[in-house]
């Protein structure tokens, strides 16, 4: 009995630990859901609101739908660098932005009469987006700016629409229009809900004030030759550009799959293991996201509650992003299956396709990482470094020459 008692006494304590560090971890994940849902609402909000004014200018000057998917796939991508970014950034973004989004529609004209030099400027682009990455932060940002409508362009059907339906297609300037419209959409959405914070501090000058985000750490030069920007640019190259060939020659107009795959698959690479666990990821999510827009695409989801679909997976998608990018790449493959599918195609009968697209994109990308000038593995921003120590072993003997004499 009275060992018992002592066994229960010396447990005690440790279920009460592990009982006390689940609830922390509960507490931990739940703030992180409703931190992260909160910023996918302010995205959501400035998507909604480029697309309620981009709806508006169809119908006021009579343009082509794709000026409607053009805002949101700006809106979406631009939301998260602007996030943080100082005036400075905003005024270099309303620039650039525009300006690049103009170029991107002048090459969906060049990629559907010219693909194989549409294809050849697409894939320079990537690469010099990522090349300038050597003269420093400012540069990096810019670089992001130009890749945004590029992204946009594998997003926007035109070039992969059938030659008939192409007509009429948004042009160079009202393309530059939209993407000042995504600017202002973000940057009042994002500026209203910092409102309160800047109120209270204006309020209380001599209370505490919000940290402000951690001051970059000094960069060295890398040592690595050639350097780790132009590893980058060479690979995204290598894989944006045999995306393109091979699309064409597989997938025929179905080419914006492997392409986007290759792209996201490569775009910040941190090393060959982070870009074959991206691959991994982006298969898995879209082969979710394609049963998802299966699913729905059986179930009869077409016209307005297709549209209301793609948002709703956007939104998700948006929210769990942090935590996992297969549930990003699922719900960005459901929103552009129902996108497709809006547009006249089968996602049935495309399902086998579009896998076949994303497994090519994905596999080319981790090639090239792998095989042509790797980059050694960096660490995540944020995360400290932890050494690799060997775990001691609780029963293990010391050798015979350490052991202490009794």
């Amino acid at each position: 009995m009275t060992q018992i008692v002592r066994d229960c006494l010396s447990s005690g304590p440790f279920e009460v630990s592990s009982f006390a560090y689940g609830a922390r971890n509960i507490r931990r994940v739940t703030a992180k859901l409703i931190r992260h849902a909160y910023e996918a609402a302010l995205t959501m909000t400035a998507v909604l609101l480029c697309y309620a004014l981009a709806l508006w200018l169809k119908g006021a000057v009579g343009l082509h739908t794709d000026v409607l998917v053009l805002a949101v796939a700006l809106t979406v991508t631009l939301a998260g660098p602007q996030r943080s970014a100082d005036p400075r950034q905003r005024l270099t973004a309303l620039v650039l932005l525009p300006v690049a989004a103009g170029l991107c529609a002048l090459l969906a004209r060049l990629l559907s009469a010219h693909y194989a030099l549409g294809a050849a400027v697409f894939t320079a682009g990537t690469a010099l987006a990522i090349w300038i990455r050597r003269y420093g932060p400012a540069a990096t940002k810019a670089g992001t700016l130009v890749t945004l409508p590029l992204v946009a362009l594998l997003v926007v059907p035109g070039p992969a629409l059938p030659p008939a339906a192409r007509s009429g297609l948004v042009n160079w300037g009202w393309s530059a229009l939209i993407g000042a419209l995504a600017c202002g959409s973000v940057w009042l959405v994002q500026g209203l809900a910092d409102l309160p914070g800047v109120l209270r501090a204006r309020r209380h000058p001599d209370g505490p004030r919000p940290a402000g985000p951690a001051p970059a750490p000094a960069r060295r030069a890398s040592r690595l030759r050639p350097r780790p920007s132009t590893r980058m640019a060479l690979q995204m190259a290598a894989g944006v550009g045999a995306a393109f060939a091979l699309g064409r020659l597989l997938l025929d107009h179905h080419w914006p799959w492997p392409v986007l795959t290759a792209y996201v698959t490569a775009a910040g690479n941190r090393g060959r293991t982070d870009v074959l666990r991206k691959g991994i990821e982006r298969f898995v999510g879209a082969c979710g996201g394609t049963l998802l827009a299966t699913g729905a695409a059986a179930a009869g989801a077409s016209g307005r509650l297709a549209v209301v679909l793609v948002f709703v997976a956007l939104a998700v998608a948006l929210w769990l992003r942090p935590f996992n990018y297969a549930y990003w790449a699922a719900g960005l493959t459901t929103a552009l299956s129902l996108l497709l599918g809006y547009f006249g195609q089968d996602a049935r009968e495309l399902l086998p396709t579009r896998l076949e697209g994303i497994a090519v994109g994905a596999a080319l990308a981790v090639a090239a990482a792998w095989w042509l000038l790797p980059v050694p593995r960096r660490p995540v921003p944020g995360r400290p470094a932890v050494p690799r120590t060997r775990r001691p072993t609780a029963h293990r003997a010391p050798p015979e020459g350490e052991r202490n004499p009794r």
